[in-house]
């Protein structure tokens, strides 16, 4: 019996090593589920759409590759917050776009969209496939898109397309999946070394791009004595082993790494494009080394932008380098991120009190507790903050989030991926409450994979970040107040365990009793709603508009507000000025 398009598509994906397919099926997709149920992928059904293209997202950073879909209309739809961020994470992901039959296009038929328009701010790659003879030349081609130029490429496929005959195409169907070694021209080398060795004062700032040079950049440090800072999604891979680490800078950040690019006489970046340009030192000297030239010089003014692997560049630059004596202002700059840790660790000691739980508090005992190979899954907002300051690196651990896009609700979407992908490893997911309840159907499909995910619910009843955000703007926070339901109680109605957490006193054991439990468990932990997290640099601006917002708080009688947050944050505000 023929295949048709559904099972032929099925049979590249398999050969392509795609392990499940993230979806909600219906009426366009059928076809194609049941070709997944042939064969020997597996199909997982989440409850929103959203939440596959999330997970999609996380095993594609974990794993390399991974595949999600929607059906017609709303159901492709609703993966396009996912895609977006898998696309500018720079994963590579597959998005099967299921859309109406193909004679109905463009007559205003039900659940019609445009998937080209749809997804083309968010890939590399967007086609439609209408014909059997497309079908594996445009598959491969997306594939390869998606591996070659790390990000999103997107087929769509009408209902009634999938279940034509499959005919062979004559050009490749198999995946190449390419390892050049790419570096700067031996001049370009020479001009840099040139530069490093007239620099008194150098450092380093890494980002992802440098995940698989930690060796050598711990080398170049201790070469250069120079401190090395690194942006969130650097940190797990940049912090291991690494005596000259001085933190992270930026919104989530520490003064110290701040001053360490801002003291140095050269900053050289590596594998990074750390979006915040006010972080950015204007009177050093820049260099940037990034494998995509195009991103070179877009976020600050260089006096040298050069395209290159950082592990192959760090390597073929060292032998052209010398080595520098003067350790002064390493040791300076590692002094300085000594006292920075010690203020922060202010909080550590300071539980907090019932219903206000220091959330510095419970991520530092969470970062004790977990497994050195822990995979952490981190919300947009708070989550965020206390992720980046307080889960330490080991050279095993991995931390995904939104860190690009930015959304919210991507925490318990993206455990679930990394659940699925590495099921022998610990998944531990650091909530919002505002992010668990925007997604708050998906607690279920945990439960119906069996997955052993932890959910950690920082419930501080608030938008914490938003109100943040408006305070520093001068403004008394409006509408960042939230009421939930019990989610303790909610994990029970999914079908696995939830604990609520109100004093300091309870948090450890309730971590370990969470951690050390066989499936799935939710801790909602009661933190402090008025903790903030102030940005390694404050500006005379944001004070001004945090007394002005202040000031309005105490008009309004909320006094007792005001004091909680002043005396809440007085360590950070002393330890910032």
């Amino acid at each position: 019996m023929a295949k048709n398009i559904a099972e032929q598509i099925v049979e590249m994906l398999e050969n392509a090593n795609v392990k499940r397919i993230y979806a909600v099926t219906g009426d366009s997709l059928n076809h194609l589920n049941i070709a997944v149920k042939k064969s020997s992928i597996e199909w997982i059904h989440v409850r929103h759409e959203e939440v596959g293209a999330y997970a999609a997202a996380a095993e594609a950073e974990l794993d390399g590759f991974a595949v999600c879909a929607g059906s017609c209309g709303p159901g492709h739809v609703h993966l396009i917050n996912g895609v977006y961020e898998a696309h500018r994470s720079h994963v590579p992901m597959l998005v099967i776009a299921s859309t109406i039959p193909s004679d109905e296009m463009g007559m205003d038929y039900f659940q019609e969209t445009n998937t080209i328009k749809l997804f083309d701010d968010c890939s590399h790659y967007n086609q439609m496939i209408t014909r059997p003879e497309q079908v594996q030349r445009t598959l491969q081609t997306a594939i390869q898109h998606a591996i070659s130029k790390k990000g999103v490429a997107v087929i769509g496929l009408p209902g009634d397309v999938s279940e034509l005959d499959a005919e062979e195409g004559s050009t490749s169907t198999q995946i190449f999946r390419t390892n050049p070694i790419i570096r700067p021209s031996d001049d370009e080398l020479k001009q840099l070394a040139g530069l490093i060795n007239e620099s008194k004062k150098v450092t380093l700032y890494c980002g992802i791009g440098a995940e698989q040079a930690n060796a050598e950049v711990v080398e170049l440090s201790k070469f250069l004595k120079a401190p090395v800072g690194y942006s969130f999604r650097g940190k797990m891979a940049i912090q291991p082993n690494n005596p000259n680490e001085v933190g992270l800078t930026g919104l989530l950040g520490f003064p110290s790494a701040y001053h360490a690019m801002h003291e140095a006489d050269l900053v050289i970046l590596l594998g990074t494009d750390f979006p915040y340009q006010k972080f950015m030192p204007v009177k050093n000297k820049i260099v940037q080394i990034d494998e995509a030239p195009e991103r070179l010089g877009r976020r600050a003014k260089l006096e040298m932008g050069l395209a290159g692997d950082v592990k192959e560049t760090i390597k073929a630059l060292l032998p052209l380098l010398e080595e520098k004596t003067d350790a002064h202002f390493l040791n300076e700059q590692l002094a300085f991120y000594e006292k920075v840790k010690e203020s922060q660790f202010a909080y550590v000691k300071d539980f907090g009190k019932e219903d206000a739980i220091q959330p510095e508090y419970v991520a530092h005992t969470l970062d004790r507790l977990a497994k050195k190979d822990a995979i952490f899954t981190v919300d947009t907002g708070m989550c965020c903050v206390w992720g980046a300051r307080f889960i330490t690196g080991t050279g095993e651990r991995k931390m995904l989030g939104s860190f690009n896009h930015g959304s919210m609700a991507n925490a318990m979407p993206m455990a679930i991926g990394a659940s699925l992908t590495y099921p022998g490893r610990e998944v531990i997911a650091m909530c919002g409450d505002g992010g668990l309840s925007m997604l708050l159907g998906d607690m279920a499909t945990i439960f119906q994979y069996k997955l052993p995910v932890k959910l950690i619910v920082f419930n501080n009843r608030t938008l914490g970040m938003v109100k943040l955000e408006m305070e520093v703007g001068g403004m008394p926070d409006n509408q960042t107040d939230m009421i939930n339901p019990d989610f303790a109680m909610v994990a029970h109605a999914m079908g696995y365990p939830g604990k609520n957490v109100h004093k300091p006193e309870e948090v450890e054991d309730a971590i370990k009793e969470c951690l050390a439990y066989n499936g799935p468990y939710l801790l909602n932990i009661f933190t402090n709603p008025n903790a903030l997290a102030l940005p390694p640099k404050i500006d005379f601006d944001q004070v001004m508009g945090m007394t002005k917002s202040m000031a309005q708080l105490m008009l309004g009688g909320k006094m007792e507000e005001v004091l909680e947050t002043v005396k809440t944050n007085y360590k950070h505000i002393k330890g910032l000025l």
